[in-house]
């Protein structure tokens, strides 16, 4: 098992940085948005003791990035038509006792299709230009505020530019990839946290500067493809509900108390306003 003991950027594998290679624990950037409502630090501290199943939807994704990104688990191709057979469910439970992913023949086709819709996107082929950085690497620091241990692990790191500037793409597969839709995706999945999270990890680590681009590819024909950058109000918004985040994690850690919604009292709760409207 990899120990990490130092800040620092790591090329260690998916399982091993999920499983957290640091010492007494760290904090990630979905470790943080499950410590705040409508999630309770109860919740995270069982899902980080007993990581759920993985899920076929998710299996996709994971597909997806492995795609575009070139790295990660193996893909393993079922021929059969849905999971719903005894032969297609123990393929699919063998891989994934062997860390690898499987996917349904036609999902395999989706996804191949969507990582060529991709290179042929202007900038978002060039954000993961195989040449120009590096896939799925996890980076480990410290929040000076808390003392916290802190990780997160990026999809691509570019390399070092002449200009100093580095763009940090994450990419994200989704059913609706135009601006309404992305704007809501953000907000329901606190993706603004997630940008504000990886920001801090690359300042703390790295000299150059850095803007982190979202790229929103959907997950049917055309497979369109659309690149957005949050301004600097949302990634204010994020990163100052990841402080809010770290401060209970850092109470609960000193404590070894994770509560629940109510903090063992009583709510007092009243109707969504829709519910009592006349």
């Amino acid at each position: 098992m990899t120990t990490i003991d130092a800040p620092g950027i790591y090329d260690i594998s998916e399982a091993k940085y999920h499983a957290d290679p640091v010492p007494g624990g760290s904090l990630s950037s979905s470790g943080a948005r499950k410590l705040l409502p409508p999630s309770c630090p109860a919740r995270f501290r069982w899902e980080a003791d007993n990581p759920p199943p993985s899920k076929p939807h998710f299996d996709f994704g994971s597909a997806a990035h492995k795609m575009v990104l070139g790295a990660g688990p193996d893909i393993v191709v079922v021929d059969a038509d849905s999971w719903r057979t005894k032969a297609a469910k123990e393929q699919r439970d063998q891989a994934h006792n062997d860390g690898a992913i499987p996917l349904l023949a036609s999902d395999y086709a989706e996804v191949r299709a969507m990582a060529d819709a991709l290179a042929s996107h202007p900038v978002a082929s060039a954000l993961f230009d195989p040449d120009e950085g590096t896939p799925e690497q996890s980076m480990f620091w410290t929040d000076e505020r808390t003392g916290v241990n802190c990780r997160s692990r990026v999809d691509w790191l570019p390399h070092p530019t002449s200009d100093g500037q580095l763009v940090i793409p994450d990419y994200k597969t989704t059913v609706a990839a135009d601006p309404e839709s992305i704007r809501r995706t953000v907000a329901k999945f606190g993706y603004h946290q997630q940008a504000a999270w990886y920001l801090d990890g690359v300042d703390a680590l790295l000299e150059d500067p850095a803007v982190f681009a979202f790229v929103f590819q959907e997950k049917t024909p055309p497979y369109l493809v659309t690149v957005v950058e949050l301004d600097v109000l949302a990634v204010k918004a994020g990163r100052q509900l990841n402080e809010r985040a770290l401060d209970i994690y850092a109470e609960c850690v000193a404590l070894d108390e994770w509560p629940g919604y109510a903090d063992g009292g009583v709510l007092e709760l009243s109707l969504p306003s829709w519910a009592v409207a006349a």
